[in-house]
């Protein structure tokens, strides 16, 4: 009896740990939220100094291309790293 509550005990907290990880749909748009909020924070000045209008469409054009030029660009810096795994003729090949 005492193994069957140990097993379910471990069982439940597994199952906690794995729906902890889990973000709703409310949790992951709240945080896209944060990130345009967080974009418009530090491009919106730069993108109104270029001349576009705050709240135009080309304003908000003009601050997805600063924030997509210093993605790539931290992309760069930062490299990748690749591995592939296989043989002759059939790899797979994982880039991080």
């Amino acid at each position: 009896m005492r193994a069957n509550a140990l097993t379910t005990a471990v069982a439940a907290a597994c199952a906690a740990v794995i729906l902890a990880g889990c973000a709703t749909q409310a949790e992951r748009a709240a945080a896209a939220e944060r990130e345009v909020d967080d974009m418009i924070k530090v491009y919106g000045p730069a993108c109104e100094k270029l001349g576009y209008p705050n709240g135009t469409d080309t304003w908000r054009d003009c601050v997805l291309r600063l924030a997509d030029r210093d993605t790539a660009a931290r992309s760069r810096r930062e490299g990748t790293y690749t591995n592939c795994i296989g043989t002759r003729g059939f790899f797979q090949c994982s880039s991080f």
